[in-house]
């Protein structure tokens, strides 16, 4: 290689942002630990969202106990505490790493290998097809739901539990390894991962446009020089994103949080529970805790992104000491 080349190929090097430059494994500890971060600080309102989502189960008319976010965190904290509030944070911690050190640590090399597949001629990293950020987003996210499962199942049953107000079947936890360890006596392997399927579809449609949308209205806000690179810029295409996959995962939200959550074979799998769910609450019901949805998930996907693109910067200068690159 010439020493132009060599020059060219190190400024190129330079010019390509950390999420880039990091190796597979340097990506799933910025993105576990960006989302560790995120969900310190909504879990509350997960809980929130979980259990406006059970209320009014199999019933066509029901009491609507939790209203809206904030008057059910009021509610919850007056019953429950602080302590409350943060049901599940632990299984939460566990279950982020698994699944958002999947879905944002493996979604670049994903889209990098389809581009390389695709398009074997242009630089992987500049290509932006749709299809390909699409489907790079929904195999990463189906990686972390099937990776988290267990967790997620856990952390469901804990944040429906309640000692004061009861919403929807009650299994009660005094810890992780309680739970596992109790649902693993009962049903075996199998049980642990009892909606599995139904974390796959949620999980799908949500990552099938949470970094499409992202990355795209990035790319638009600087082409169309509205904004400039920083923290601004990923906050305004964050919240875009988090509105995007708000409204496209919330039905499948509320399958997840019910078939996770029920004792037996009331439903027989998600789209069981999608048929009588509808049928007897009618379609509205697919978007119970949407208000709670994007309370939620606009600040995590907020805080997620915002701080990945810190994580993964962080992540890059300690390999950077460490493998002298």
């Amino acid at each position: 290689m010439s020493k132009e080349a060599e020059i060219s190929r190190v400024k190129t090097d330079a010019d390509k942002p950390a999420a880039q430059k990091v190796t597979k494994t340097g990506s799933f500890i910025a993105g576990g630990l960006a989302a560790c971060i995120a969900v310190t600080v909504t879990n509350p309102i997960e809980l929130v969202k979980t259990r406006m989502q059970l209320q009014g189960e199999m019933s066509a008319e029901s009491q609507r106990i939790y209203k809206n976010p904030w008057q059910s965190l009021k509610i919850i904290f007056k019953n429950e505490g602080i302590r409350g509030l943060q049901k599940g944070l632990s299984c939460a911690y566990i279950y982020q790493i698994g699944l958002n050190g999947s879905r944002l640590g493996f979604y670049e090399p994903i889209r990098s290998l389809l581009n390389k597949t695709f398009y074997p001629n242009q630089d992987p990293h500049k290509v932006q097809n749709v299809a390909v950020n699409v489907v790079s987003g929904a195999s990463s996210g189906i990686i972390g739901a099937i990776m988290g499962s267990p967790l997620f199942l856990i952390k469901t049953r804990m944040q429906a539990y309640s000692n004061a107000i009861q919403i929807g079947q009650q299994t009660h936890y005094t810890s992780i390894w309680n739970g596992l360890s109790s649902i693993y006596r009962a049903e075996g392997l199998k049980g642990l991962y009892r909606g599995v399927d139904a974390a796959i579809l949620r999980t799908g449609a949500g990552s099938s446009v949470q970094l499409p949308i992202y990355n795209t209205a990035k790319r638009f806000l600087l082409n169309h020089d509205i904004m400039k690179e920083g923290t601004g810029l990923h906050l305004v295409a964050s919240t875009l994103s988090g509105i995007g996959v708000g409204v496209v995962m919330n039905p499948w939200d509320v399958i997840l949080t019910r078939v996770y959550n029920q004792k037996g074979n009331l439903y027989k799998g998600p789209i069981d529970c999608l048929i009588k769910t509808v049928r007897i609450e009618g379609v509205s019901a697919l978007y119970k805790g949407f208000e709670a949805q994007l309370f939620r998930i606009a600040p995590h996907t907020i805080l997620c992104l915002t701080f990945m693109e810190q994580t993964m910067k962080f992540v890059y200068a300690v390999e950077k000491q460490i493998l002298g690159a």
